[in-house]
């Protein structure tokens, strides 16, 4: 692991002694999901993200791991295939952060024909259940209005014709993507959190790679037969990439469980457009908004109009606790890197993925979902493998753990950890954390968890200081940002 300068110069002077197979840009959890797999097959391999770990859209999702109830109602059954098969492999490879959670879906009265009627979502669940292979976390039911009323007594009762109940996953994304990479890192993959690639040049059956390093302020150069862009909304920024992108924004709330009491997560409808209430922990996530975004990503924010937004819907679904603006704790704001379809509303856009190559060594990874970024690094690494005319081996990562128990307790849950300084010590040396904001937002969570999020800032800059040996400017620097 790379925590001082020194060591991570040495750690690129070695990267530079030797071509690699294998270099990713971008540390979200497909890029970390490519390098594991990479790694556990023996590849030579080197991870670098412009930014932090799992900055953008891989710590600003609604922390589901689910097949996609509502890409079934629009006939994606392959889509929800893959989605199924895969939160069950998370579940059973990281159980630390992924659990069984359940969703209750109350249904109104509307027509036979739309696409939420009562006798559709009965059939839908039980389909949604045989497409995890008869083994989903949890067996699906139907609930008649008095039970979903006995579960939710808040709901809008007014039309209510009953509702089903289902399953999908619940994680923690950021973490997701941490553990992810220490699992990459034990294989030998090379981590470089804060490194931008800024040009590749193909020579001679190799790439010619240019990176800036903020850390330490250099330049450098390294060289490696294949180069994989799994940067997200990021995507279009390289000559080489021929993906096109359509991003949507999605922003998520958090408020207290106390003030929204649910037991399991929520489904509710606007407008054909699915909502959720999500209990984590004592907390409940509310969103998720999906508005299509033509800014630049590192822009985008939550709006008030977001907020109302969120705010109305969930408050017309539960008209009695009177939930306002005041009622968050916090938010945030990410956005999905979808392939561009011009057609049809953002929500209808396919989550599919996309692996093209449209120069030899080079591939453009992009869509997706979380929940699937196993799949797509299997299919990614699969045909790297092909390229390099390796002898195909077998992929493991729906096998093999994620990282030891001994490794995860204390350390990386669903629910933020106490503060502790041993827990920002391990951040710090184990876990590529730099900045006041890796750790606050990122390894731990807590700035989006705990209602004492500014004392909890102030303590760990205070041991970030000392472990990272910042002067008194720098951690005022880091207070600020």
């Amino acid at each position: 692991m790379i925590q001082d300068i020194a060591e991570r110069q040495r750690a690129i002077a070695q990267l530079q002694e030797n071509t690699l197979d294998l270099v990713i840009a971008g540390g979200g959890i497909v890029g970390s999901g490519i390098a594991r797999d990479a790694g556990l097959r023996g590849l030579k391999c080197a991870l670098v993200e412009q930014y932090d770990i799992a900055s953008g859209t891989s710590s600003k999702s609604s922390r589901l791991l689910h097949g996609g109830l509502r890409y079934l109602a629009q006939g994606r059954v392959e889509l929800v295939y893959e989605a199924s098969v895969e939160k069950c492999i998370v579940n059973r490879i990281a159980p630390h952060i992924s659990a069984p959670l359940g969703f209750i879906f109350p249904t109104y009265k509307a027509s036979l024909l739309d696409q939420w009627a009562l006798w559709k979502l009965r059939i839908g669940v039980k389909i949604y259940d045989i497409l995890c292979g008869g083994r989903n976390l949890g067996k699906s039911r139907s609930l008649t209005p008095k039970k979903v009323t006995a579960l939710l007594p808040d709901i809008e009762k007014n039309r209510l014709t009953g509702g089903v109940f289902y399953y999908d996953g619940l994680t923690n994304d950021a973490r997701l993507v941490a553990d992810t990479l220490r699992s990459a890192a034990k294989s030998g993959t090379s981590v470089l959190n804060y490194c931008r690639l800024i040009s590749a040049k193909p020579e001679a059956n190799v790439w010619r790679l240019s990176l800036a390093d903020s850390i330490t302020g250099e330049t450098f150069e390294l060289t490696s037969k294949c180069v994989v862009n799994a940067t997200g909304p990021w995507e279009e920024q390289f000559d080489h990439s021929v993906i096109s992108l359509r991003p949507t924004k999605g922003v998520h709330l958090v408020i207290s469980r106390k003030r929204l009491p649910v037991p399991d997560a929520v489904v509710v409808i606007e407008d054909s457009r699915i909502l959720f209430a999500i209990p984590w922990g004592d907390r409940v996530i509310l969103g998720t908004t999906d508005t299509d975004y033509n800014g630049r990503p590192e822009d985008v924010a939550v709006e008030q109009e977001d907020v109302d937004y969120i705010i109305a819907t969930i408050g017309r679904a539960f008209p009695e606790i009177g939930l306002s603006s005041k009622d968050i704790i916090s938010a945030w704001a990410g956005l999905r890197p979808l392939i561009a379809d011009k057609k049809g509303r953002p929500s209808d856009i396919s989550r599919s993925h996309l692996i093209v190559s449209p120069q030899p060594g080079w591939w453009d990874v992009g869509g997706g979902k979380l929940t699937t970024y196993r799949l797509m690094a299997e299919q990614t690494v699969d045909r790297i493998e092909k390229y390099l005319g390796r002898p195909r081996t077998a992929c493991v990562t729906a096998q093999q753990p994620l990282l030891p128990t001994e490794e995860t307790v204390g350390i990386s849950a669903i629910v933020p950890p106490e503060p502790s300084r041993d827990l920002v010590d391990h951040f710090c040396k184990n876990e590529w954390a730099v900045h006041l904001s890796d750790v606050m937002v990122r390894r731990a969570g807590w700035a989006y968890y705990c209602t004492n999020a500014d004392e909890i800032k102030k303590q760990v800059a205070d041991w970030m200081a000392d472990i990272l040996g910042w002067d008194d400017a720098r951690k005022q620097e880091e207070l600020a940002g």
